[in-house]
């Protein structure tokens, strides 16, 4: 008897004729197909939520986030990861990829690469219990991301999954499954349409809100951002001028003595100097509304 086909293979009655419809019908088939798969995740918010304080706790902590996957799902996973140093300041020391194929896989089409369980073992050696895996796969039963999260579980580290499909054997693995139930895509099989849109979207939510927590945000500005050409520059100045009241040209000053948002803005806010601003963010674990509230004590 043969095996049920995965959700994420099966025809979607939809598109019955798609090959023979105009432009703009297909193009709005598509569409409706993508944003069906941003809904999905409304109801894994509960699991997303769970997934970015275990990612937080841990990077926190001074362990490493690591992402595991295949094919598409682990192309959307390194560019999640490889955003947030410059991003939110997460040192890229702190981050790692257990990729099928390893890095050629991200430009090349290596298959047959997601087969190796024997691979995705050896790549997890490095995870341990201070650690975080998110590992992605569409089905949920791809044999390189399963033994990676396997093995990473026998570690001690923390297993997190992202799957299209309920009941995958890579979910029960997990410490904590996201289930994106994005259903047959418009084009069978094509899971980098709904399926990788839904994960890129969960793969964000989660990483961002982490990073929300660890102290990278405040009131929506990126204030553990990495001024590093001269477009983020002039946004992190605008960035010190807003939340501490001063002109451009001071925030620029402080930027220019800091080399950082938060202890700019300190300096801004009446620090008496870099090492009093670095010793308020240390103490408040780098939380900037704390550090502003325990500065406005003192002065």
């Amino acid at each position: 008897m043969s095996q049920p086909q995965r959700k994420t293979e099966q025809v979607n009655p939809v598109s019955t004729g798609i090959d023979t419809w105009p432009d703009a019908q297909v193009l709005g088939a598509l569409l409706d197909g993508q944003v069906h798969a941003v809904l999905a995740l409304k109801p894994a918010l509960p699991a997303l939520a769970r997934a970015a304080d275990a990612v937080a706790t841990r990077l926190r902590g001074g362990g490493t986030l690591y992402y595991a996957g295949a094919g598409t799902s682990v192309r959307i996973a390194v560019q999640d990861g490889t955003e947030l140093p410059a991003t939110y300041g997460i040192p890229e020391a702190q981050l790692g990829y257990l990729i099928a194929g390893g890095k050629d896989a991200i430009f090349e089409t290596l298959a047959d690469k997601e087969d190796s369980a024997i691979d995705g073992a050896a790549a997890a050696q490095p995870c341990g219990p201070a650690d975080v895996l998110i590992a992605v796969a569409a089905s949920g039963r791809t044999p390189y991301t399963i033994a990676a999260a396997e093995m990473a579980r026998t570690k001690g580290c923390f297993v997190i999954s992202v799957v299209n499909v309920a009941g995958s054997a890579l979910g029960k693995l997990a410490d904590v499954e996201v289930v994106l139930d994005t259903g047959p895509e418009v084009i069978a099989g094509s899971t980098r349409m709904g399926a990788g849109t839904a994960q890129k979207a969960a793969l964000n939510l989660i990483s961002t809100l982490a990073c929300i927590k660890l102290g990278g945000v405040h009131d929506g500005m990126m204030v553990a951002m990495r001024a590093e050409n001269e477009k983020l520059k002039e946004r992190a100045a605008v960035i010190v001028s807003d939340i501490a009241g001063v002109s451009l040209a001071d925030a620029r000053g402080a930027l220019a003595d800091a080399h950082e948002i938060k202890p700019a803005i300190l300096l801004c806010a009446g620090a008496k100097s870099l090492a009093d601003a670095n010793a308020l963010l240390s103490g408040t674990k780098g939380n900037l509304r704390l550090a502003l509230a325990q500065l406005h004590k003192k002065t």
